[in-house]
């Protein structure tokens, strides 16, 4: 007999034999329409820019945010493996998501062709990311769900720009991430 399983013996014998647990209900609201009009607002708050397009508009679109910003050199998914310094010299990059949360104004990547790798979406300092209208869910277990099938793939979370603090509480933009996000919103009801 293993030490292992000596230990795990004595556990069972300790508390002694017990019921298996009833399953866990969940109450709470799994699934509700997407507000898109919620989700804009999250980003706003955010300070991110948002378009929202028609997918016939996204080109026009892509350029129209690009040359707001003033950027030049970007980067499109997928691409071959850039280094860290090649990363770095370029304006920003324009990447895809795999599920956006209207609630809490999050997206988030699985780093799929459509989203290229991590250092990708991290290293340069702008992002402009195209989300389409069938992509965003209401709430957090929603989106969680909806990454059942990517579940081998590294996840990354944004939620505006990246920013932190120091204990002082002076807010430093783009440590973790890029310090400027946008989002085209694609969306074939939009005006």
């Amino acid at each position: 007999m293993t030490a292992k399983r000596q230990i795990l013996d004595r556990v069972r014998q300790a508390i002694g034999q017990r019921e298996p647990l009833a399953p866990v209900t969940r109450e709470y609201r799994q699934a509700l329409p997407a507000n898109l009009d919620q989700f804009v607002e999250r980003l706003h708050d955010y300070n991110a820019l948002v378009y929202r397009c028609a997918e016939a508009d996204l080109q026009r679109t892509i350029g129209e945010a690009l040359a707001a910003r003033n950027k030049q050199r970007v980067l499109f998914p997928p691409h071959r493996n850039y280094t860290h310094a090649e990363l770095e010299a370029v304006d920003g990059v324009v990447t895809g998501c795999t599920v956006a949360i209207a609630l809490t104004g999050t997206i988030i990547l699985t780093h799929g062709p459509n989203e290229g790798r991590r250092a990708l979406t991290l290293i340069p300092d702008y992002h402009l990311c195209i989300v389409n209208a069938n992509q965003v869910v209401e709430t957090v277990p929603e989106g969680i769900r909806a990454l059942r099938e990517h579940r081998t793939r590294p996840v990354t979370t944004i939620s505006g720009p990246s920013a932190t603090a120091d204990i002082e509480m002076i807010r430093v933009k783009g440590v973790h991430g890029p310090r400027t996000l946008d989002v085209i919103l694609v969306d074939e009801n939009a005006e």
